[in-house]
């Protein structure tokens, strides 16, 4: 049985009702989980969040726990950037754990794979686990992903877009057509991404993870409703501005809510740009803000391609079995580096003895 820590990172726990508290620790319970709250969660500012300090406190406090295995986000929000500078990652070095969240989870996810090469978790928040219905497949793929299973991803049979928070009982699910391929082809890489307006703020630092051999799995919320074409085009077109995004090896975009208006012309027209002409391209797959929200792991492998029945095929890592990966990579490059260094010490006595000559 694994033992999760429920975080804030951005939006505190003082956001949810106490119905849906109940409902999520006991979903929780339920499939096999025991469930604690880090000391202040439920502590709230006027940002609906709580200090910088109080978050690291217990993000630290869960990552030197021994008895904790996931590490996992209350909610969303739009703060998490403000720990990035104060997160100590040689600790989750030290101590990996699975750390699961979506939306603006996404800059702490991103930021822990770019310091140090850990596999991390895009999936649902505590809160997620409140949901009363609709709940099966979110859970299904939370279990694959977080147990190092490969898996597909699968269309589910509906989906919903729906605030399911304000009225549990009078939810809308959408007979799903299914992903869309927008371009053809095959790729293989490694996953980063999320939230495409969160992952932007990574850009410019030094936590942004590089974009050479990635997949990237990006989505946007509703939150800008009918403006959501020009906001995500124009985040986009941010993302492709990036060094190495010529190194891109293709892109998957979760489904757009209901209420953005967003369809297939849409999509077109946003992704009919040159610096995307020669990379498979996937849209509407069941990640992020709508519901199944499949869990992606960030730094995991994925194999795209279009001509089959499955297009998405996704395969993580045990995070032991990453942490050696990362120091093996680290030591492979201390070595060339010695060797380099090397060579021009020999360089520099056969020049010398030349010129003794």
């Amino acid at each position: 049985m694994k033992n999760i820590m429920v975080c804030t990172l951005s939006r505190s726990l003082g956001m949810i009702c106490e119905e849906n508290i109940e409902l999520a620790k006991t979903k929780l319970e339920q499939i096999g989980y025991n469930v604690e709250f880090s000391k202040n969660s439920n502590c709230t500012d006027s940002f609906i969040s709580t200090s910088i300090k109080r978050r690291i406190m217990d993000f630290h406090d869960a990552l030197r726990n021994n008895n904790i295995d996931i590490i996992l986000s209350v909610l969303g929000g739009y703060n998490c950037n403000q720990l990035l500078n104060y997160i100590d990652y040689d600790l989750i070095k030290k101590n990996p754990k699975i750390i699961c969240g979506y939306s603006d989870i996404t800059v702490i996810l991103n930021a822990i794979y770019a310091k140090t090469g850990i596999i991390t978790y895009l999936g649902p928040t505590f809160h997620s686990f409140a949901m009363k219905k609709g709940l099966e497949q979110t859970i299904n793929y939370f279990e694959k992903a977080i147990n190092h299973k490969s898996y597909y991803l699968k269309d589910p049979d509906f989906y919903s877009s729906d605030k399911w928070y304000d009225d549990q009982d009078n939810r809308k699910f959408i007979k799903n057509k299914g992903c869309i391929v927008i371009n053809e082809g095959r790729a293989e890489g490694t996953i980063i991404g999320g939230n495409l307006c969160s992952f932007n703020l990574l850009q410019g630092t030094p936590f942004m993870p590089s974009l050479r051999d990635k997949i990237l799995f990006i989505e946007e919320d509703a939150l800008v409703g009918k403006e959501f074409p020009y906001e995500f085009d124009r985040n986009l077109v941010s993302l492709i501005q990036q060094k190495d995004f010529d190194k891109v090896k293709g892109i998957v975009i979760g489904r757009s809510q209901t209420q953005t208006g967003m369809n297939l012309t849409k999509w077109k027209k946003i992704l009919n740009k040159k610096e995307l002409k020669n990379i498979p391209i996937i849209i509407n797959a069941n990640f992020g803000h709508t519901t199944p929200n499949a869990t992606i792991p960030i730094g995991g492998n994925c194999i795209i391609n279009t001509y089959d029945e499955n297009k998405i095929f996704i395969k993580t890592m045990q995070l032991k079995d990453k942490v050696e990966e990362t120091k093996r990579a680290a030591l492979f490059s201390s070595i060339i580096v010695w060797i380099g260094f090397g060579f021009q010490i020999a360089g520099w006595i056969l020049v010398c003895q030349a010129m003794n000559l």
